[in-house]
């Protein structure tokens, strides 16, 4: 250990880095992350408390106080460094804060005042999608600076404020644009540097200009859309989203399954856009053999065209910086210090807005650098050392070690592991640098080629092909995801776990457990096996048939007798369900509506079969479904039951009770389906949810107020044939190991909907369709819950 001049000790050993100005940067985050959630006063004491350990320890280091050990000089710089990270991450955040919260302003907003407001637009407007059918909800981040209260003040406050505006006129607005806009003032969510939300009233009145810098990128990226425009929905909303981060024509399905699948850093403007692009003029000038100097300059006149491309917003001066970081360090010649230059930029960045602190866009870029500059290099030389090409070994190595390096972030917003992230993104690395690459010279050209972007965009489709084509196969694998603790805490969960393996994995025998458990983790994680056919398959809980576009579930009571819950579209495809399944009796038959894909095969159930009552809704409509059902029973004399929430049935292996609809649910998008009858029935043991037509006002009635035991169930019957009409929060609450999708073969209302079977399936489901599988069974066997389909469904061809 040698001593520099300063009496500072040289904290690096012979192949270490030196973590001094890691520890200060990742303390100034957390700190700073920190004080966003804490009062002004709170972040104040926990900076001086922190600059008073930090004096005192720098003091004992110096000798002054006290002789420290060998191993206290080793480390206890860092440990000042750590301190005065907190401090400085501390006092920044604390004076930001104090300016969000200044009263004239918290005062407008604690009265809800409508008011008129002098803002620039920060960022580019952001869609959030909402129920179809209705307009979606832009999202503006903008700097007020000046606001006019009801009593006609003028106040000047240099402070963040989110708009949310349902007029179009919003969508064109340019970051650096100056507006007035009127609206009502309300409290932000906290967490970050927002003083305020305004509901806009209307439209935005223009204030003069954007910068030239940000119209430029303005036409650049719509001569971009343009060309990307006669290309297939997926491929033509993926490509802008991965060239200057433009979603807005990005297909949800497409979305979800980037998610789960760890690729969704494609979809935004990171540090890999920024690698691309430099690194394909690294490419030409060490071709041309220049030298590093004049390298880092091209490729610094590079980083700044694809700023002013993909347009100067936070978000891409934080890629920017990330790259330039890379750029340092290849122009000192030193890729060694790298790390701390990246160290740097963190602090830095932090230090300037602290709200990055707290972006989960910005962990994703610090860490996947990160990983890169720590953990791939190491895993690429172990892998060449084993006899692994070094190619091949830079192609595992470098998205292994991103992936590892992003994994807590991504668990925390997502609540999941993705057990396919790292094979689908090593199987997608082949395809991002052409499309990346060929999608800004299509955006270069459009002002002057159209048609030449439009030919360039049409090259870069078929590599955006094979993302799509990954994206999709890895979010459908069965268990490709496992549940985990959202939020914060599943980040640090997962952060802490993944440290104490890479530092255990150091010694081969540890890395050998490692990865048996590993192994038997993703094959335990498959909660549902497929059995071996046959119909109607032994000791089976509940099965679905293939009857078109439409529902009949059945539920065995004893052999030879079931209850049957709605009787689909046709007499013909009923009667020969429950011929298939040995039906012989009907204990009860349950209409969950009246819609004609539920009610319009009643004969069929009654055709050679005793049934011993009827339980329908309470919701009278449709009136032609009722009056078939009714006339259909008094034909026979069997008595109809409307079922009230509460209602219970137990025979022999059933136990069923009616949870939902909870009260009558009027005025929403379909009230027939909204008053579905919702079953929770348990046979065997085994907990079944059968959803009817439920759609989301009647899912969200149900999250109001479950029924006792919660809405968890092993299995589900998916609602509306897998329409998109689904809360995601309670697909989440009732979380199945199967579900069970009725649903016809070439339909024309889009069912079942990709995201929803995708997010089914990233839960942890096992996903069956009536269209695809042909009829379908839950069974119950000595190892568990396995699935059983019986083949190809009518209509379909083998």
């Amino acid at each position: 250990m040698k001593e520099r001049g300063t009496g500072v000790p040289d904290e690096r050993g012979a192949d270490g880095p030196d973590l001094r100005l890691a520890g200060l940067a990742v303390a100034a985050w957390l700190a700073a992350l920190a004080g966003l959630h804490l009062s002004v006063g709170a972040a104040l004491l926990l900076a001086a408390v922190a600059a008073g350990a930090a004096g005192l320890a720098g003091l004992h280091l110096a000798g002054v106080v006290g002789r420290p050990s060998v191993p206290v000089r080793r480390y206890g710089w860092i440990a000042v460094a750590v301190l005065i990270g907190v401090v400085c991450g501390a006092t920044a955040t604390a004076a930001r804060v104090s300016v969000r919260d200044a009263g004239p302003v918290r005062a407008l907003v604690e009265q809800r005042a409508v008011v008129t407001a002098e803002l620039v637009v920060r960022d580019d407007p952001r869609p959030v999608r909402g129920v179809a059918g209705r307009p979606a909800t832009l999202l503006v981040p903008t700097e007020l600076t000046e606001v006019t209260g009801p009593d006609g003040r003028r106040v000047g406050a240099p402070v963040r404020v989110l708009v949310l505006a349902a007029d179009p006129a919003w969508k064109g607005l340019l970051p650096g644009q100056r507006v007035t806009a009127e609206g009502r003032l309300a409290a932000p969510r906290g967490g970050d540097l927002t003083a305020a939300v305004l509901s806009a009233a209307g439209p935005p009145e223009p204030r003069g200009a954007a910068p030239t810098s940000q119209r430029a990128a303005g036409t650049l990226r719509a001569g971009l859309q343009r060309a990307c425009a006669p290309l297939p929905d997926e491929q033509g909303g993926l490509l802008p989203g991965l060239v200057v981060g433009d979603t807005s024509r990005l297909p949800p399905t497409v979305e979800e399954d980037f998610l789960a699948t760890g690729m969704t850093h494609l979809n935004a403007v990171s540090g890999s856009n920024v690698a691309i692009v430099v690194g394909a003029v690294l490419l030409l000038a060490r071709w041309a053999r220049a030298g590093p100097w004049l390298a880092a300059a091209l490729c610094g006149l590079a980083l700044v065209g694809f700023v002013i491309l993909v347009r100067p917003s936070p978000s891409v001066v934080r890629a920017a910086t990330m790259g330039a970081i890379g750029l340092a360090a290849l122009a000192a010649g030193r890729p060694r210090a790298a790390l701390p230059a990246l160290a740097a930029g963190v602090a830095v960045l932090v230090l300037l807005d602290p709200e990055l602190a707290g972006d989960a866009g910005f962990a994703l870029s610090v860490l996947a650098t990160g990983g890169l500059l720590l953990l791939a290099p190491r895993w690429r030389d172990g892998l060449r050392r084993r006899g692994v090409p070094a190619g091949l070994a830079e192609a595992l190595a470098v998205p292994a070690a991103a992936q590892l390096a992003c994994a807590p972030v991504v668990a925390g917003i997502s609540g999941t592991v993705s057990l396919v992230a790292v094979p689908a993104n090593l199987l997608a690395v082949p395809a991002i640098a052409p499309a990346t690459v060929l999608g800004v010279l299509a955006a270069a050209v459009s002002p002057v080629w159209p048609a030449g972007a439009e030919f360039l965009a049409w090259l870069a489709s078929w590599p955006a092909w094979w993302l799509v084509t990954v994206a999709r196969h890895g979010a459908r694998l069965p268990a490709g995801t496992l549940p985990w603790p959202g939020g914060v805490t599943g980040a640090l969960l997962l952060t802490g776990l993944t440290v104490a393996l890479l530092v255990a994995a150091r010694r081969p025998v540890v890395r050998r457990l490692v990865a048996v458990v590993v192994v038997a983790v993703v094959a335990g994680a498959l909660p549902v096996r497929l059995a071996a056919p046959g119909w109607p398959p032994p000791n089976w809980v509940v099965a679905a048939c293939a009857v078109g576009q439409g529902d009949t579930v059945v539920l065995p009571v004893a052999p030879g007798r079931a209850v049957v819950v709605d009787a689909g579209p046709d007499p013909a495809a009923a009667d020969g369900c429950l011929r298939r399944l040995g039906v012989r009796e009907v204990a009860l038959l349950v209409f969950s509506h009246f819609h004609a894909d539920h009610t319009g095969g009643v004969t069929g159930v009654f055709r050679g079969r005793p049934v011993d009552a009827v339980l329908a809704p309470r919701w009278p409509e449709p009136a032609a479904g009722r009056d078939l059902v009714r006339a259909e029973a008094a034909a026979r004399s069997v008595e109809v039951v409307p079922a009230p929430a509460g209602w219970r049935y137990r025979e022999g292996a059933v136990d069923l009770l009616v949870i939902g609809p909870p009260y009558p649910l009027r005025g929403t998008r379909s009230d027939p389906n909204n008053n579905s009858l919702v079953l929770l029935a348990t046979v065997g043991g085994v907990r079944i949810l059968l959803a009817g037509d439920a759609e989301t006002e009647e899912q969200r009635a149900l999250l109001d107020g479950p029924p006792p035991g919660g809405l968890r169930a092993d299995v589900l019957k998916v609602a509306h044939h897998g329409s998109a009409y689904q809360d995601p929060a309670f697909l989440d609450a009732v979380r199945p190991a199967v579900a069970l999708v009725p649903v016809g073969v070439g339909n024309t209302y889009g069912h079942p909907n990709p995201a929803v079977l995708g997010r089914l399936a990233r839960g942890g489901a096992r996903v069956l369709r009536t269209d695809t599988d042909g009829d379908v069974a839950a069974v119950l066997g000595r190892s568990g819950l396995a699935v059983v389909t019986r083949g190809t469904p009518p209509g379909r061809q083998p």
